[in-house]
């Protein structure tokens, strides 16, 4: 009866001791495996475009930090990061991102990308805007939208599209309101599906467009213009306004999406589908 009972008391220790040294086996092995995460905040342009689904899942898989990524307008995405909801931004308005960092929400900003501004439009082009020639053709095209008073779709989000719309109207001293002109609040991919349905006009990034082309009925009609380039840029939250932000991280996404590597998958993003890079990268 003793022995029996040594013998089970045994069995038991051993079993747990098993199981301890299991339970500290898995335990390490999910702390090499754990990942942590970052919270990008970033326009609806490289959302919209794909170029995100490209490039996040490499981003990933390369530092095993998984990112939360919130598209919305440029100014949105600001507004955050002065909120210190985000812990790093991609976004396209170099004067609000150099004001970002002048009130000292980033610390410094990079050069990404860019590509250009286009308006686009009904394929039959009933304005004729294509015909337009010389400098300053998208002045002159909205000089004619407005004068014929034809249905211009606005995002109205504080985007960074919208921000150059505005400033085109401003130059042009014209304040675009009444029926024909939409105020929409939305993204640039609902906005040129809006477009494409109510076969109006719009402004939008080129990436956008052409990787939405083939689902909607709207032809470029003014490209090329000057003072069109659309420069992106990112920043790091400052950590020092706020406990919450996950500076390691965001520098790591930073530093990767500067990096040559990064910069050439940027470059060859789709360019064999439309023979033309969507982005031109240009991180010094």
């Amino acid at each position: 009866m003793q022995l029996k009972k040594i013998i089970t008391t045994s069995l038991l220790i051993s079993l747990m001791t098993i199981s301890l040294t299991a339970c500290s086996t898995n335990k390490t092995k999910e702390d090499a495996t754990s990942s942590s995460e970052l919270i990008l905040a970033t326009t609806t342009s490289t959302q919209d475009s794909g170029l995100l689904d490209e490039l996040l899942p490499q981003f990933t898989e390369e530092t095993n930090i998984q990112v939360k990524t919130i598209a919305v307008g440029t100014g949105k995405a600001i507004q955050m990061g002065e909120n210190g909801e985000a812990d790093v931004l991609l976004v396209h308005d170099t004067k609000s991102e150099e004001k970002f960092v002048a009130d000292g929400f980033a610390k410094e900003r990079h050069d990404v990308m860019y590509n250009d501004f286009i308006i686009v439009g009904p394929k039959n082009d009933p304005l004729k805007l294509k015909e337009i020639e010389g400098e300053n053709k998208t002045q002159q095209a909205l000089n004619k939208i407005y004068d014929e008073q034809r249905m211009f779709i606005s995002r109205a989000d504080d985007s960074g599209t919208d921000k150059k719309e505005k400033k085109i109207w401003k130059e042009v001293d014209l304040t675009p309101k009444g029926d024909w002109y939409v105020e929409a609040g939305a993204g640039m991919g609902d906005i040129l599906k809006m477009a494409s349905e109510k076969q109006g006009y719009t402004l939008t990034d080129r990436a956008t467009f052409l990787a939405m082309r083939d689902k909607l009925d709207l032809d470029i009609v003014v490209e090329k213009d000057t003072d069109l380039k659309n420069q992106y840029g990112v920043m790091c939250v400052n950590p020092d306004k706020f406990d919450n932000i996950n500076d390691k991280e965001a520098k790591e996404f930073e530093e990767w999406i500067l990096e040559d590597e990064t910069q050439k998958n940027i470059e060859n993003f789709k360019k064999e589908e439309y023979g033309q890079s969507l982005f031109t990268p240009n991180a010094k």
